[in-house]
């Protein structure tokens, strides 16, 4: 047991890689008193979880780690705040009776649907930060709304309501994975309730009226076999919860891998100037990316049953922290993991060893998509402004960043650049 370590202290939160390197070293499986989780530190460990759901569930990935306030608990409860889970916390077999059936939504043709309105919203989002001058917080007016106007074309929502959508699925992060105050708690809670109401009546309005777009597919489906109970089937709320999850899913985590390949590059000038000579090294950026700084580091999971792991006896019911940043930095997986590399591959033990994905029937469904995201974004910067910066403080030293305190997803909060005009 360890009764003072939190995934929420200031330390960790700044850089969690050296913490994250002792613990493993030390206690591979141990309980974290202050969040009330067993921490699994080793990728096989992790692995292992990931592979055997039927004893390690899925179903509390999206529970807030902290009691719900009696304040937000009375928001949600009401009598139309009904979504059902569907994808990361849905245990089998429904998991993947609807994971078929959605991953039709990221199908290749999608993806290539989705690239050319990806690639020249990116160019636009660019053209505006280079005409504001020569520096910009990259948070602002690139990453932040790249990710999340791109998934909502996905989903078919209406370019007009983006502002809208954003406020509502603003600190989600805070609900679920970190520790918010019931006030805090309460003004996310109001949020979720009324984001939920505007992707029933959208999907209602998708009922009658189809277009070429997930919600359509997805319906198109239902209509086709709207039986759960045959195996096939999807319902229509699980329609309508599909929407309401993957709209809060499917950006925010891509913010931060935007942000943290430019915090990992820009440092790093020769690698930078190698990204600019040759831009197609940015696949090979983001996935060391994934790795060295992902933009996720941990994952839960519980357990179902009495089992053993790392060697520890665990009871059913038993919460689970598997810590991706000791996992992504082990060195008897990768040479050297302390080093930022975008030719590891090339050298062997490549980056993609990584499990910022997750692995086995939970490995993230959006993952294609978060990495073109990505890699499109490092292509434009590259070709565009290759005098990019990170920039200094007033007094000349380097940047500040600050990170939303939650336990799994880790990108700045804001990213200061700069470039010669």
């Amino acid at each position: 047991m360890h009764a003072s370590w939190s995934p929420l202290g200031n330390e960790y939160l700044a850089d969690p890689y050296p913490i994250a390197a002792s613990l493993r070293e030390e206690h591979p499986v141990f309980y974290a008193e202050q969040i009330g989780h067993v921490v699994v530190t080793k990728m096989e460990d992790i692995e292992h979880v990931f592979m055997n759901p039927d004893i390690f569930a899925s179903t509390n990935v999206q529970d807030p780690i902290f009691p719900l306030a009696p304040e937000a608990g009375a928001v949600l409860s009401a009598d139309d705040f009904d979504p059902v889970a569907v994808m990361s916390n849905r245990p089998e077999p429904d998991h993947a009776r609807i994971r078929v059936l959605t991953r039709q939504g990221f199908s290749n043709r999608r993806l290539k649907a989705l690239e050319d309105y990806m690639r020249s919203r990116a160019t636009a989002l660019l053209d505006d930060m280079v005409a504001s001058g020569n520096s910009a917080d990259y948070v602002a007016a690139l990453a932040f709304p790249l990710p999340a106007e791109i998934v909502f074309r996905l989903i078919g929502f209406p370019e007009a309501d983006d502002r809208m959508i954003k406020s509502w699925c603003g600190n989600r992060k805070a609900f679920s994975w970190g520790k918010p105050t019931a006030a805090e708690q309460t003004k996310i809670a109001e949020g979720m309730l009324e984001y939920w109401r505007y992707c029933r009546d959208f999907v209602a309005q998708r009922r009658d009226e189809r277009r070429d777009d997930f919600t359509s597919e997805l319906l198109n489906a239902h209509d086709a076999d709207p039986d759960p109970a045959n195996g096939t089937g999807i319902s229509y709320r699980e329609v309508e919860s599909v929407v309401y999850g993957i709209s809060f899913a499917g950006h925010d985590p891509v913010t931060a891998l935007l942000c943290n390949t430019l915090r990992c590059l820009l440092p790093r000038r020769e690698q930078w100037d190698a990204l600019c000579a040759d831009p197609s090294l940015a696949a090979a950026a983001v996935e060391e990316t994934l790795r060295f700084e992902s933009s996720q580091i941990s994952w839960r999971r519980v357990t179902t049953q009495a089992t053993t792991l790392g060697g520890v006896d665990l009871p059913a019911g038993t919460k689970l922290m598997l810590n991706f940043a000791s996992a992504n930095h082990q060195p008897d997986l990768f040479e050297d993991p302390g080093t930022f590399d975008i030719n590891r591959g090339r050298k062997g033990g490549g980056a993609s060893r990584h499990i910022s994905f997750g692995k086995g029937i939970h490995f993230c469904l959006g993952a294609g998509l978060s990495r073109m995201e990505a890699r499109i974004a490092l292509e434009l910067l590259a070709q565009r402004l290759p005098s990019l910066r990170l920039a200094q403080n007033p007094d000349g030293s380097e940047q500040d960043f600050s990170f939303f305190p939650n336990i799994t997803f880790r990108g700045p909060d804001a990213l200061h650049l700069e470039w010669n005009k």
